[in-house]
């Protein structure tokens, strides 16, 4: 739907963001690093916490999501809280007038992502789920070739999610392997950005057969390791393997495969482009997008990816602001990942085949 336009002659947009973990760094430096945007102002229901983040990037702070959503500063709302709390401070931020972006997953059952797509639509705000693995270069190439019919007739697309947590991440986490509040644990927090990438390339799954264990962890309630078949509504099978048990951590591999031709990326890194007819640009495009991966890419160390993506999506966020289009992914596009990550959940506690849409 068409979004309505914040009234700044100038078309600087002044952010906040709502929760002050980990991933609320990384959100602050995107927002920094755009000509068109400044941080305004953080907010946590932990004073210790929004005051550093608050410190750090020299805004202000405060521990009130009214005092937050009730500033004329502020046109965008960032939701950086645990997974299961992001309904409420984005229907505050809806309900006061203010464009949303919530961080992955948009929220941890359907009917959450629905309350929250729903406010939006009818306060007539943007929503924005934030999926950067979406705004790396090699993504947009992959999903614009199998636009193209290149691949021929998909046949297959697989997404390995093999990655490590210690035991320290959970213990210390407070919110991290619960239900309430992280909603699942390897597919719903880590392999989320993979799933969303095989949902976008491949369009809707309409079949999941899967199993999940809690095997390298204590005192977690959710999944550490998982395995799922798909079958997508397009007849190409598929695959997803997704853990935080696996030392010492891998980057993400993604796999697209069809009758004329097959892609295979880790993380960042075009490892594999081959079809049965070369084309003048296939050489380039192998070197160019060979090597792309600087940083962990967050395989052990959940720290240890760059801002770049975010900053990517933010920007395109602002774009779509500008121009009255609708931004990607919006809320249903980001819903879809949650309703994958569901439905296995769904297949491994009845060890049945799950239809999708459930």
């Amino acid at each position: 739907m068409p979004v309505s336009r914040p009234e700044m002659d100038s078309r600087h947009y002044g952010f906040a963001i709502v929760g002050c973990g980990m991933i609320a760094g990384f959100h602050a430096k995107a927002i920094e690093a755009l000509p068109n945007a400044s941080l305004r102002a953080v907010q946590s229901r932990s004073a210790d916490s929004a005051r550093r983040l608050g410190d750090e990037h020299g805004v202000d702070w405060t521990t009130s999501l009214r005092e937050l959503t009730d500033r004329e500063d502020v046109d965008v709302i960032s939701v950086c809280t645990p997974s299961g709390a992001h309904m409420e401070p984005a229907l505050a931020a809806a309900q006061a007038g203010k464009h949303v972006l919530v961080e992955k997953p948009l929220e941890i059952t359907l009917a959450r992502c629905d309350t929250i797509i729903h406010a939006c639509y009818d306060t007539g705000v943007a929503l924005c789920g934030v999926f950067q693995s979406r705004f790396h270069k090699i993504g947009r190439l992959i999903r614009d070739t199998i636009r193209s019919g290149r691949f021929g007739t998909l046949t297959m697309a697989d997404a390995r999610v093999k990655w490590w947590r210690s035991q320290d991440y959970y213990d210390d986490g407070g919110w991290k392997g619960t239900v309430a509040l992280d909603g699942g644990g390897a597919l719903m927090n880590q392999s989320i950005h993979a799933i969303d990438l095989l949902r976008w390339w491949m369009g809707p799954v309409s079949e999941v057969a899967a199993f999940s264990a809690t095997l390298g962890h204590e005192r977690i309630e959710v999944e550490d390791t998982a395995v799922a078949a798909l079958r997508f509504k397009n007849g190409a099978l598929g695959t997803i393997e997704g853990a935080t048990s696996v030392y010492p951590g891998f980057f993400k591999r993604l796999e697209v495969s069809g009758t004329r031709g097959s892609v295979i990326v880790e993380e960042e890194d075009l490892v594999h482009w081959e079809f049965d007819e070369e084309l003048d640009g296939d050489a380039r495009i192998r070197e160019d997008y060979g090597q792309q991966t600087a940083t962990g890419g967050g395989a052990s160390d959940p720290a240890a990816i760059s801002f770049d993506g975010h900053r990517d999506q933010f920007a395109s966020f602002l774009r779509a602001l500008d121009t009255g289009r609708t931004p990607s992914p919006d809320g249903r596009e980001a819903r879809n990942a949650v309703e994958v990550i569901l439905g296995i959940y769904e297949s491994a506690r009845t060890k049945r085949v799950v239809s999708l849409p459930f």
